[in-house]
């Protein structure tokens, strides 16, 4: 047996997941959490074969977790497309990602050959992702781009990232530039529309 741990923050569809995985005769979900700061410690638990996770939940993100789970079999199931998600996630070491529109016997297969050690990436999402190109912002610009994202100050950032407020300007300033954006407001959208933050 498939074991399966399940996170994703909207109840509804996390057990319809789990209810339709369960009709697989060789998978068996052990787990579920609506929350990323929960994965850890139920990995930790139920040592599952392979982790389903969502990109958006409350106490941290799926790709965050992703990150912190190296050597697990990670399959990421995320409405959102957008081709830096992807991107991150491959670099996080995440063997699949597949959107949630698939059909259930879709993510039954990702979840097999992700337990095999094997990768399994929806080819529209992959597409778009080569088709899209690498982030143009540097760590330090998307981190100041991110946490400007939330709402903080220029101060509040400076002092988030241990740096002076003339050097947040010039990185917001940077990023900015570097997306083609008339300030930081649409330099936010663009970035996330293309999954950069």
């Amino acid at each position: 047996m498939i074991r399966v741990l399940l996170a994703d923050d909207e109840h509804l569809i996390r057990g319809a997941i789990a209810t339709l995985l369960g009709l697989e005769p060789d998978i068996e979900v052990v787990a579920q959490v609506a929350r990323g700061d929960l994965v850890a410690q139920a990995v930790r638990d139920h040592r599952p074969d392979v982790i389903v996770l969502d990109i958006e939940m409350p106490g941290m993100d799926g790709l965050t977790v992703a990150e912190t789970l190296p050597g697990h079999a990670v399959l990421m199931l995320s409405s959102f497309g957008r081709p830096g998600y992807l991107r991150r996630a491959l670099a996080a070491g995440v063997r699949g990602f597949i959107p949630k529109d698939a059909s259930a016997d879709e993510l039954a297969t990702a979840i097999r050959k992700v337990s095999s050690g094997g990768r399994y990436l929806d080819p529209e999402m992959a597409a778009s992702a080569m088709m899209a190109g690498e982030s143009p912002l540097t760590e330090r610009e998307r981190d100041a781009l991110a946490l400007a994202s939330r709402g903080a100050s220029v101060g509040e950032i400076a002092v988030s990232l241990h740096l002076t407020e003339g050097t947040v300007r010039n990185y917001l300033s940077s990023a900015i530039t570097k997306l083609g954006a008339s300030n930081r407001i649409t330099a936010i959208h663009a970035a996330q529309e293309k999954g950069w933050l």
